[in-house]
């Protein structure tokens, strides 16, 4: 091989190195960013890289950390670490057990739900696995289930968190899917792009994510009636201590922040990261509430006072802009002001109830670290895109993707397919930071069969969906890590492998029929944004 042959392949000898690098375990914001340095020099020395792009990661950084998309990333980690914390999930997990547990595989039947539950209250995977793995493997192992079916459906339910907003993945995968196709655009010589949003994710994974959760609960049914000695029913008299005021106790704090973040954001009344603050302080709000239940009237007094800011800003006109304000809108501004002055005293006896046992500070180290190690691998995967487009990467992709042989269907398959093996050993982060900004360009400017532009939407929901796998393929899934870590000694390590690959095979069928009715996820946010 000659030094220009060399020089013109350091694009993909860069892709792969970074691969190789990854697998040895070494941290990922320093792998990105150092192989891209080393690369980068290499392309000087080679004469195939200009130093000038360096110049634009400082701006880079800088816009980053500007994004008011993902400023919601903190507020999302800090509600789903408050939440786990504070045991909210620890007391639906009971309730719900007990509730569905006198019925054949009703534990599992429960995990699923609870799992949903927690996905759209939560978002964090690993918090839903380890709380569900110390609470429910142990009762669901003394009731006689199988091992590997009581490991799989407690993993499986864990990465809900991954597609039923609101995700972190929708976040960041949204930010990243919004760059990619305004430049698709542009490209494409549309200097009026149009834009895809957080939103619009959102939107378009609630009936997926929802169609997931069925095909969970439809296979635990089915193995329960093939195999009933698999997943028995527990003893009645364990299941006749469940009130209807303790159920309504457990699921009505949780569904109402649910429907107040997700409803804010799909009727239009909140922006995500707006949203992610009003899920913020209601995990708060429910943390003080079941640190400290018998006082719990400041508590729900400040939870209604939310739901009362949330319907005034929904139906009332308060731009300040206006040249008039009348009567009503005085009213109005004042009515604010004392549902601002009720949630403020309501956040401040939660905090100080939160503090006082001895939440808050672990909480705030959790929401820290995560937020730190997602915002550090986006700095290091931005670098890493700089250099790989100066070394001509880009034109690599698209000409690799534009000349596969079946056009737009056959490079969807190969960059799903590349995401999917990518899963069993890199993290969903360093899938969305590097391979989305390199191939959705690309695709977002190809045609479907039908000749209509490709939507974006469907597009970010097909990778959501697959991204999820990668939580779930050993041999580096980390809902696997998080189960047997918590997991009894007496579990062994091939029965959580197993338990895993039928919902694996769950998630791959959910794949496909979103591949042929790709309406699943572009006809709620058509009918909600008309996009």
């Amino acid at each position: 091989m000659s030094f220009d042959d060399f020089a013109h392949m350091l694009d993909l000898l860069m892709f792969v190195a970074a691969c190789v690098v990854l697998l040895s375990g070494f941290p990922v914001a320093f792998t990105l960013s150092g192989i891209a340095l080393i690369f980068g020099l290499i392309g000087m020395v080679f004469g195939v890289f200009d130093i000038a792009f360096f110049a634009a990661l400082p701006q880079r950084i800088f816009g980053t950390m500007t994004n008011e998309v993902l400023v919601a990333v903190p507020l999302f980690i800090f509600m789903g670490v408050m939440l786990e914390r504070s045991r909210v999930a620890e007391e639906l997990l009971d309730t719900m057990g007990k509730l569905f547990g006198h019925m054949r595989g009703g534990l599992g039947l429960s995990v699923a739900i609870v799992g949903a539950l927690l996905a759209a209250s939560t978002g964090i995977v690993g918090a839903t696995v380890v709380t569900m793995g110390l609470l429910s493997l142990p009762t669901m192992l003394k009731r006689g289930y199988s091992p590997s079916l009581a490991c799989g459906s407690i993993a499986a339910a864990g990465t809900l968190g991954q597609i039923i907003p609101p995700s972190i993945v929708l976040v960041v995968l949204g930010d990243q899917l919004m760059n990619a196709y305004q430049k698709a655009q542009l490209d494409m010589g549309i200097f009026s792009p149009e834009t895809v949003s957080v939103g619009d994710l959102f939107a378009g994974a609630l009936i997926p994510g929802l169609m997931l959760v069925g095909m969970y609960i439809a296979y635990q049914m089915i193995v329960a009636l093939i195999w009933p000695d698999s997943s028995p029913a527990m003893p009645p008299e364990e299941g006749e201590h469940v009130t209807l005021s303790k159920v309504l106790h457990a699921l009505v704090p949780p569904i109402v922040l649910i429907v107040s973040v997700l409803g804010s954001i799909l009727a239009g009344v909140a922006t995500p990261t707006e949203a992610a603050s009003v899920g913020a302080i209601g995990a708060l709000l429910l943390g003080g509430l079941r640190i400290n239940p018998d006082r719990p009237w400041p508590i729900y007094l400040a939870g209604l006072a939310v739901i009362g800011l949330l319907i005034l800003v929904s139906t009332v006109d308060m731009r300040i802009n206006r040249t008039v304000i009348g009567t009503g809108d005085m009213i109005a501004i004042w009515i604010a002001l004392a549902l601002c002055l009720v949630v403020a005293v309501g956040v401040v006896i939660a905090l100080l109830r939160v503090l006082r046992a001895g939440v808050l500070q672990p909480v705030l180290e959790g929401t820290t670290q995560i937020t730190c190690m997602v915002f550090v691998i986006l700095i290091g995967a931005a670098l890493f895109s700089l250099v790989f487009r100066g070394l001509g990467g880009e034109e690599m992709v698209e000409e690799f993707l534009s000349n596969l042989p079946g056009g737009t269907i056959g490079a969807i398959l190969a960059v799903m397919l590349l995401m999917f093996f990518l899963g069993f050993f890199l993290d969903f982060l360093e899938i969305v930071f590097v391979v989305v900004p390199l191939v959705a360009p690309v695709l977002l400017m190809m045609e479907m069969p039908n000749g209509e532009p490709m939507n974006p939407v469907w597009l970010g929901i097909m990778m959501a969906v697959n991204l999820q796998t990668s939580f779930l393929t050993p041999p580096f899934g980390f809902a696997l890590f998080y189960l047997r870590g918590v997991a009894p000694p007496e579990v062994k390590t091939m029965s959580i492998y197993s338990g895993v690959i039928p919902f694996v095979f769950i998630q791959m069928l959910a794949l496909l029929i979103l591949w042929y009715l790709p309406e699943l996820s572009t006809w709620l946010p058509t009918v909600i944004y008309g996009s």
